[in-house]
């Protein structure tokens, strides 16, 4: 079975650097045998936000209401992935709203987590999976650091994910964007095929490994 990864591009705006660098990505990560899926919340439709508790969790009896088209299929993506890649810019310290919707209304309670009685531990529904954020930013990364304490990467990586169970294996940080050359913007693409490139080889050792367990 060949790996199966799943691009988020977490920007509204077309023809971003972000695009660019996912684009990389995925040609690099499909040259090196992995199945690529792409969430492109700049083409593809983003999720409407939530007007009630329903929304924010999976059906549970036929008389409740079905998910959103759009939303059943990015949750369809999601379960189909064994490792989810997020390109986004910073935006005041975090990520788009853009990203944040699609968060809200696909990992689900019901399908990424579901909460345990009297503990706040979730149950992890979504583990087995990796992850791999990559972010472009003004921000240096120290003021990043020391000023807005990592905000967007850690929210991603530990409230939403790892509460989910999914295994952040990389962050990648590209800044400065706004004083950056032609020439500096080729290097970080050609970067971004390189973590294309080693995730599709971990992946396909994770499989293998896998297949070995099982045999």
């Amino acid at each position: 079975m060949n790996p199966r990864i799943l691009v988020i591009v977490g920007t509204p705006i077309a023809g971003s650097l972000n695009h660019a660098l996912a684009s990389s990505y995925v040609d690099a990560a499909s040259a090196g045998g992995a199945d690529v899926r792409v969430v492109d919340l700049a083409n593809d439709p983003i999720p409407q936000h939530p007007t009630s508790r329903d929304e924010l969790r999976m059906p549970r009896t036929d008389d409740d209401a079905p998910l959103d088209p759009d939303v059943a299929r990015y949750v369809a993506d999601v379960q189909w992935a064994d490792h989810l890649v997020f390109f986004h810019p910073q935006w005041w310290g975090t990520y788009p709203a853009a990203l944040k919707a699609f968060i809200d209304r696909v990992f689900l309670s019901g399908f990424a987590y579901r909460y345990r009685p009297k503990t706040a531990l979730s149950e992890r529904l979504l583990a087995g999976r990796t992850a791999r954020i990559v972010m472009t930013m003004d921000t240096p990364r120290f003021w990043n650091r020391l000023v807005y304490r990592n905000a967007a990467e850690t929210s991603l990586k530990s409230a939403i994910l790892g509460y989910c169970g999914v295994k952040t294996t990389g962050i990648t940080r590209f800044t400065p964007v706004r004083f950056s050359e032609e020439e500096q913007r080729g290097r970080w693409v050609a970067e971004a095929s390189s973590l294309g490139r080693r995730d599709a080889a971990a992946s396909i050792t994770r499989s293998r490994e896998t297949v070995d367990l099982a045999a």
